[in-house]
C-alpha cells in the first residue's frame, strides 16, 4: 500500500471510529491509538490542548510527555501561535524546540481550528530526520478536519 492509499485507509477508518456522541477526549484518545498503530516509524502521537495561553498535554500514544507548552514555545505552540502545520525535518534545528523525547528526530504538527478557533494541536514525532512530507501533511490535516467535524462542529 503506498502512502496515499494509506491515509485513505485511515481516514475511513476515523471517520467510523469518530463521533460527535463520544466527545473530544474520547475521539483524541482513540485517534491518536489509530495513528500510532498505522503510520510506521512514529515514536509519539497526540493531542496537546489550548487552555488560556498555555497547551496542555491530552490523549496520546508513546513515552511519557510535557505536561504543558507555553504559545510559542517549541513546534506545538509555534503551530499554535501561527494556526498552521509545522512540518519539521530535524527538530534540532528548530529553534526553541522542546524535547520531550530525546529520541525524536522530525515533527509535525497540525492545528485544531474550529469556529475560527483554535482549540489545540494533533503532534506527531518520528526517531527518524525527515520523516514527513507533502503527502504526510495533506494526509494529516484531512485527519485533524475529521477530528473537528466529529469532535466539535455540530
Amino acid at each position: 500500500m503506498n502512502k496515499k492509499e494509506l491515509y485513505h485507509s485511515l481516514h475511513t477508518q476515523a471517520r467510523a471510529l469518530l463521533a460527535p456522541r463520544f466527545g473530544w477526549l474520547s475521539n483524541a484518545a482513540n485517534l491518536s491509538a489509530l495513528i500510532f498503530e498505522t503510520l510506521p516509524d512514529l515514536n509519539w502521537a497526540g493531542f496537546y490542548m489550548l487552555d488560556g495561553k498555555m497547551l496542555r498535554l491530552g490523549p496520546f500514544q508513546g513515552k511519557p510527555a510535557c505536561t504543558e507548552i507555553p504559545l510559542s514555545k517549541g513546534v506545538c505552540g509555534t503551530a499554535t501561535a501561527q494556526a498552521k502545520t509545522l512540518v519539521v525535518p530535524n527538530v534540532h534545528q528548530f529553534a526553541g524546540h522542546i524535547a520531550c523525547d530525546s529520541a525524536s528526530q522530525s515533527e509535525i504538527v497540525l492545528p485544531l481550528i474550529a469556529s475560527g478557533k483554535v482549540w489545540g494541536v494533533l503532534d506527531i514525532d518520528s526517531p527518524l530526520l525527515s520523516r514527513f512530507d507533502d503527502t504526510d501533511r495533506e494526509g494529516l490535516e484531512e485527519l485533524a478536519r475529521i477530528f473537528i467535524e466529529k469532535s466539535f462542529e455540530k
